[in-house]
């Protein structure tokens, strides 16, 4: 087992870090066939190897992250052939940078899960709470390793769903053929979740040493997120939605962050707004906030300045909207970084990203002037910070239910109003789905699990935005500072074509290593 030494410098992130210490105990723990000679403890370290994707460069880091580049929010913010390729719909999946890790780390997160949801109804010796965290975590990292992975590549034909391996699967019965439908995988995702829910406690009965392990409500969560998915396929799946929506909303456990800044602070890591995140400290984590603002950090920290916003999405917002300074950093505006005050755009002058605009919503971590080896990774190469990153919001709990009420028909101002309130907008009434739309894209731009991309492709919209060039500000300085801010083109016109590039290609060296597995059309 990884043991994490957290230095801490303030009581308060002494005590969140000495919380989630034992959590951060990652690495794969034996063999979970040998879970019926496991003591309690044992056991649960084999639940804390369910989460070492987490810490993997190609799922949290850039990882899908260059397929959400794709969308109208983003461009490659330095140059990168393999990246380029990808957002132009030119590459063949062979050797995608990160996108091509995702497939064998969330198939090995499944061959786990199917080990320990075949050895633990016989491991008498565990207690039964802990053989009922045990089966829990197993049947809700299985489920999110299958929705990670079916958006991107599966559909409902012709290309059909991705493999599905379970505890039943024989070893020589592993490479499995296809199924017919994405809607398969949707299917058992919502199966698997919610026997997790019936196993799993609620998030304020978990201990703070546990903190980052599973719950009733992200169960939950993520079984409107499989039935929105499926929705594009089934308009009957909305109404699964509603429900599960319902079944968080209900429990009153969940609220809204008052300041929507105040949300991508480390004192909120663990707020009533966050539902499921990934668990990060200046040790070990997600590297997304590394991945992000000026590439080479204008030598004070190496960050990455991989991707950065178009402005199209600046403009998305609309005027009074708070998401918008909390999210994009303008020209002009001025952040903390590592205790120096950059007015960005201005001093220092240059900057790397080609739209002359950069992502504020993970920096927080970085602005104080001790922050590297205290909020930040000391290792600049690795990026990580004391910030959990969210996977689930309840925001994105209200949006999902405000969808689905609006796509049959229904009024969704209620829970869509309580988003826009907080960003300190007037309330919409009788809302539209365009509304519905780009309060999503003002929500989540640049978060996981809340793409943009697959939004545009669920919604039949992809073709006609990915039509249409995207911009950015050439910046025009004077003795005064910035004179004037030119808009300039920074990304052509692509071609998107609906039956091929609604999913991405599966990598090449996972297909090469199949029998049956076949390569999505078009590819």
């Amino acid at each position: 087992m990884k043991k994490n030494i957290i230095i801490i410098s303030t009581l308060l992130i002494a005590l969140m870090f000495s919380s989630c210490e034992k959590f951060l105990e990652y690495e794969p723990y034996g063999q979970p066939n040998q879970l019926s000679n496991m003591t309690d403890e044992q056991a649960m370290q084999a639940v804390y190897s369910l989460f070492y994707w987490q810490y993997r460069e190609g799922t949290m880091g850039r990882g899908f992250m260059w397929y959400e580049n794709c969308s109208d929010n983003l461009i490659t913010g330095r140059t990168q052939a393999e990246a380029q390729n990808i957002k132009n719909f030119l590459d063949n999946g062979s050797a995608s940078r990160d996108v091509r890790d995702n497939w064998p780390q969330m198939y090995q997160t499944i061959n786990y899960a199917n080990q320990l949801i075949r050895s633990a109804p016989t491991a008498t010796k565990l207690s039964e709470k802990v053989r009922n965290s045990v089966l829990g975590h197993a049947y809700f990292m299985r489920a999110f390793a299958y929705l990670w992975l079916a958006p991107w590549y599966g559909d409902n034909g012709p290309n059909g769903g991705i493999p599905i391996v379970t505890e039943n699967t024989g070893i020589d019965e592993i490479d499995v053929p296809r199924p017919p439908s994405v809607l398969d995988n949707y299917d058992m995702i919502i199966e698997d979740l919610d026997k997790a829910a019936e196993l799993l406690p609620y998030f304020d009965e978990i201990p703070s040493n546990d903190w980052g392990l599973m719950h009733k409500t992200a169960a939950w969560s993520l079984m409107a997120r499989a039935a929105l998915y499926a929705a594009q396929y089934d308009n009957s799946y909305y109404q699964k939605v509603i429900e599960y929506t319902d079944r968080v909303i209900n429990t009153g456990k969940h609220s809204l962050v008052t300041n929507y800044a105040d949300v991508f602070t480390i004192e909120q890591n663990w707020s009533p707004e966050y539902i499921m995140s990934v668990t990060s400290t200046e040790i070990d984590g997600s590297k997304l906030p590394g991945v992000l603002f000026q590439n080479g950090g204008f030598g004070i920290y190496n960050t990455w300045g991989y991707f950065q916003p178009t402005l199209e999405l600046y403009n998305a917002f609309e005027e009074g909207d708070t998401r918008r300074a909390a999210t994009i950093l303008a020209p002009g505006e001025t952040v903390q970084f590592v205790g120096n005050e950059i007015v960005w755009a201005v001093n220092p002058a240059s900057v790397s990203s080609p739209s002359a605009l950069t992502f504020r919503k993970y920096l927080a971590p970085f602005a104080p002037a001790d922050a590297v080896g205290t909020t930040v990774n000391p290792n600049s190469d690795n990026g990580t910070t004391d910030l959990n990153i969210p996977l689930v919001r309840y925001s994105d709990v209200l949006l999902m239910k405000a969808e689905a009420l609006i796509w049959t028909g229904q009024n969704g101002d209620g829970p869509l109003n309580e988003v826009r309130v907080r960003a300190g907008l007037t309330p919409k009434t009788n809302a539209t789905k365009a509304d519905l739309k780009n309060e999503r894209r003002c929500e989540f731009a640049l978060e996981f699990g809340v793409f943009r991309h697959l939004d545009l492709v669920r919604w039949g919209d992809a073709q006609a935005v990915y039509a249409q060039p995207l911009h950015g500000y050439k910046v025009n300085l004077g003795g005064n500072g910035i004179e004037s801010l030119e808009v300039i083109e920074v990304w052509p016109a692509r071609n998107f074509n609906p039956s091929i590039h609604h999913v991405f290609p599966i990598p090449a060296r996972e297909i090469a290593k199949s029998t049956n597995l076949k390569q999505n059309l078009g590819y």
